[in-house]
């Protein structure tokens, strides 16, 4: 062999003809192309939260020199083995604020998708399988997933942390802020405009949607908004419960809030020690905490007030989220309705099976996500509802209606990470509701390329209902239920 034919071989092994490298403010990254799509994992945007900076606000990430190589994830932050499919390949580690982007361009201005995964803001990473932005960034944007602090990570107030002053308590939805920060800062270099970002998430990420709406710090660094099966009436606990709960956790492993290093003696627990100890809990207001600053009520109450950004905003829930056979139906320690209020439930339901079946589904889901966007639309900001009825045929016949997050990998057309197997007709409504997805985030509408019109819902009253035979626009089928739960909820919610 030619010693210049060698010279080649070597250098092609060393650095792949795929491979592509940017500049930003931390310093150069490699990443690489397959199929024509530019995708960078593992890029830090925050430093390391360990050591003397758990429970602090993200701090900027160290430059460094030369090539960092961005083709293989990091870490997931902190948490529980789990096989749920919204959790991506270990290990776990504090040293986890990392993000991934996904580029169809190195060139031009194409608009920013901002993925926040859920998983009760205890599990889930931005690496998993089931958010690969491949398919998206084939439709002319740039994705981009984050890893957040999860569990007591993420949220935890005790009184010494307090007394450091700062920001407290809401650690992993500084994260975010953070991660958006990059964006704003660095996404041009991948062929985004910081001037047209999306942020969406599912879950305990629609949770993060609505309060990053909501949040100060959040304002101005995305465009536009999708609140996924977001929830919107659950409790934010005040920073004074957390501090006690925080307190009662510390004593639990040896801390005392009188000790005078109690905040030092926290930072150098084992990370494996407070996972052991148990996580915060989302139903009990545990997170996110209402601290006062960044974090001020719940959204549904944030968006009375009209405190929102008013931005293009799609919000919408599955068919039927919490199915019976997995904790989903009725009773009365869920919600205290009296006989009276019952018997009218039942009667908007239509029967007593179809109320115990969808009433906690509807309560958690469907009613505060239409309450919001009714709220974001009297506000004057361009609003739009779904509901999620796709339900693949080879789905186990215990679901009777489209269940919690299983319209992820719709969205993602990451249907090889869906938990049954799915066909042509699933990889066909895949195509048409990720279009719808990827659209809004180019123009703020979700309509375009002659597909069924999604009508605005502050403008017709309309949702669309993705369904098994494609999109229908229609007034909501459920109406006279969720007005019923709504006018529950307000009697039953305190008032400010």
């Amino acid at each position: 062999m030619r010693p210049f034919v060698l010279s080649y071989f070597v250098l092609a092994l060393a650095f792949p003809a795929a491979a592509q490298t940017v500049k930003i403010d931390s310093g150069r990254l490699q990443g690489a192309t397959v199929d024509g799509i530019v995708s960078f994992k593992n890029i830090p945007y925050a430093a390391p939260p360990v050591g003397a900076l758990r429970w602090k606000p993200p701090q900027p990430a160290a430059r460094w020199s030369g090539v960092r190589d961005a083709t293989h994830f990091g870490p997931l932050c902190m948490q529980a083995p789990s096989k749920d499919n919204g959790v991506g390949p270990g290990p776990a580690s504090e040293d986890c604020l990392q993000l991934n982007v996904t580029s169809p361009s190195l060139r031009g201005k194409q608009p920013v998708m901002v993925w926040i995964h859920g998983g009760g803001f205890t599990n889930g990473s931005g690496t998993a399988a089931l958010y690969d932005g491949t398919a998206l960034a084939k439709q002319g944007v740039v994705v981009v997933t984050i890893n957040y602090r999860l569990g007591r990570f993420g949220f935890f107030a005790h009184p010494a942390l307090t007394k450091e002053g700062g920001p407290l308590a809401n650690y992993a939805m500084m994260d975010m802020v953070e991660s958006l920060k990059w964006v704003k800062h660095n996404i041009s270099a991948f062929g985004g405009d910081p001037a047209q970002v999306t942020i969406f998430g599912e879950s305990a990420g629609g949770i993060a949607i609505n309060q990053l709406m909501l949040m100060p710090q959040a304002r101005g660094l995305f465009a536009r908004a999708i609140t996924e099966s977001g929830l919107g009436r659950e409790p934010t606990g005040p920073l004074a419960d957390a501090e006690r709960k925080g307190t009662h956790f510390a004593e639990t492993l040896g801390v005392r809030a009188d000790q005078d290093d109690a905040a030092e003696a926290l930072r150098a627990l084992p990370a494996e020690k407070i996972l052991a100890a148990g996580d915060p809990n989302l139903s009990l207001g545990d997170m996110p905490i209402a601290d006062g600053q960044m974090i001020l009520a719940n959204p549904v109450e944030g968006f009375r007030r009209g405190r929102e950004a008013k931005v293009p905003f799609i919000v919408g829930s599955n068919d039927l989220e919490l199915p019976k056979a997995f904790g989903g139906g009725y009773s009365k320690e869920f919600s205290a309705l009296s006989e009276a209020e019952e018997a009218q439930m039942v009667a908007a339901y239509g029967s007593r099976d179809q109320f115990e079946a969808r009433f906690k589904s509807d309560a958690i889901f469907t009613e505060p996500g239409r309450a919001l966007a009714k709220m974001h639309a009297k506000n004057g900001a361009p609003t739009w509802v779904y509901r999620f009825s796709i339900l693949a045929k080879a789905a186990p016949k215990v679901f009777v209606g489209t269940p919690h997050a299983q319209e992820r990998q719709y969205v993602f057309q990451s249907l090889g990470a869906s938990p049954w197997p799915t066909d042509e007709t699933d990889q066909s409504l895949a195509q048409e509701v990720s279009a719808y997805w990827t659209d809004f985030a180019k123009t703020g509408s979700p309509n375009g390329d002659g597909r069924p019109d999604w009508s605005r819902f502050d403008a017709s009253g309309r949702l669309m209902d993705f369904t098994n035979g494609g999109p229908v626009s229609t007034p909501p089928p459920d109406e006279a239920v969720i007005l019923q739960i709504g006018q529950h909820s307000v009697a039953a919610s305190p008032k400010p």
